[in-house]
């Protein structure tokens, strides 16, 4: 980004951003007026800020960046970065006013009087086009330390890809992630929009548990049953759509088990169950499971999948190596009553282990 002079400006002449990621998607599409994108920033942690600009004033160096865009018929100065710091602004403005009624927002006011040129005098610096800070909101906002939720990351990939025609290795150097994340989240972001194009599917809790469906697609179970393999050699242009006709009818299943319905609970209900429900995909026998049985529990899915017999080896695995290493030393401790207990305990269980396997 060139250099820019720092620009002052009354708050009202600032409108906040209708294109936040952090507004998320549905907020998007509902083109919504200035009050409405307020109300939904009102709860963003903006009192923190408020103290800030009371004991301290807006610092020029926290100037806000801000475009030059049409909003509802007419031009505005919409903020690129620095939502948060206006909305704070704006919140604070209606308190001096006595239009806020909420309690805590007043006790910060206090008995502070209304600084001079706070709300007159808001520092920016001017914009000729928003993709002028694509790198800086990556490396702040997907891989920095203030980060988006994943929805709002995969978006953001999304529209550096599909608006400015960039590679997934452009992308990583913008914004300083790994070239597989970007990758993984831009085909994540692109299944998701196919989710929502496609019909008999109830999408709106995907963006919830976005990181779910983020995390899923690591696995191969997941990528075959999908039939996104191939996706992950393409280069961006070749992505869309991710998942072919043949597969529709998995995409379905898979965004029933891990979404629910307004018929049917999600099966998956945590992304650490991520690796289990790619084990039953893996399975006919899961798979069968899960198509025929009315409410299906991943935990019995999983079972059926042979996926217990893994778990099981570790621990039996670990119990032998623990004994063994137990034995260095036992025998220095055979009056030990404490010991003796513990021994009795694992002498029972090893009998019934002996009978199970007839050893």
């Amino acid at each position: 980004m060139k250099q820019r002079k720092i620009e002052y400006t009354d708050l009202e002449a600032i409108a906040l951003d209708p294109k936040n990621p952090r507004l998320g998607r549905s907020a998007h599409k509902k083109e919504l007026a200035q009050d409405e994108i307020f109300n939904l920033m009102r709860d963003w942690s903006l009192e923190e800020l408020a103290t800030s600009f009371l004991e301290s004033g807006f610092w020029a160096h926290e100037a806000v960046l801000c475009v030059e865009e049409e909003i509802h018929g007419d031009k505005r100065l919409v903020v690129v970065e620095g939502n948060r710091r206006i909305a704070a602004l704006k919140r604070l403005k209606k308190t001096f006013s006595g239009e806020e009624n909420s309690k805590k927002w007043r006790e910060i006011v206090g008995e502070v009087e209304e600084p001079e040129k706070l709300f007159s005098e808001v520092p920016f610096i001017r914009l000729d086009q928003r993709n002028e800070v694509d790198a800086f909101l990556g490396f702040r906002h997907v891989t920095g330390i203030k980060e988006w939720a994943p929805p709002e990351k995969a978006q953001f990939i999304a529209k550096l890809i599909d608006e400015n025609g960039l590679s997934y290795r452009d992308v990583m150097r913008q914004i300083g992630s790994k070239t597989p994340t970007v990758q993984r989240n831009y085909i994540a972001y692109s299944i998701l929009i196919q989710m929502e194009d496609t019909e008999g599917l109830d999408v709106g809790k995907v963006e919830d548990k976005f990181s779910v469906l983020f995390l899923s697609l690591a696995r191969s179970a997941v990528r075959n049953f999908l039939g996104v393999v191939e996706k992950f050699d393409a280069e961006p242009a070749d992505v869309n759509p991710p998942v072919s006709d043949e597969y529709l009818d998995n995409l379905k299943e898979y965004a029933r088990w891990l979404f629910g319905d307004e018929e049917n609970a999600p099966v998956v209900t945590d992304s650490r169950q991520v690796d289990r429900f790619a084990k039953v995909l893996a399975s006919s026998e899961g798979l069968d499971y899960l198509r025929t049985v009315k409410r299906p529990s991943l935990e019995k899915a999983f079972v059926i999948a042979g996926g217990d017999e893994e778990e099981l080896y570790d621990l039996m695995s670990t119990a032998a190596y623990n004994v063994e290493e137990a034995l260095s030393s036992i025998h220095h401790y055979a009056q030990d009553d404490k010991l003796i207990r513990v021994a009795k305990r694992l002498s029972a269980n090893v009998a019934q282990i002996n009978k199970i396997f007839e050893l």
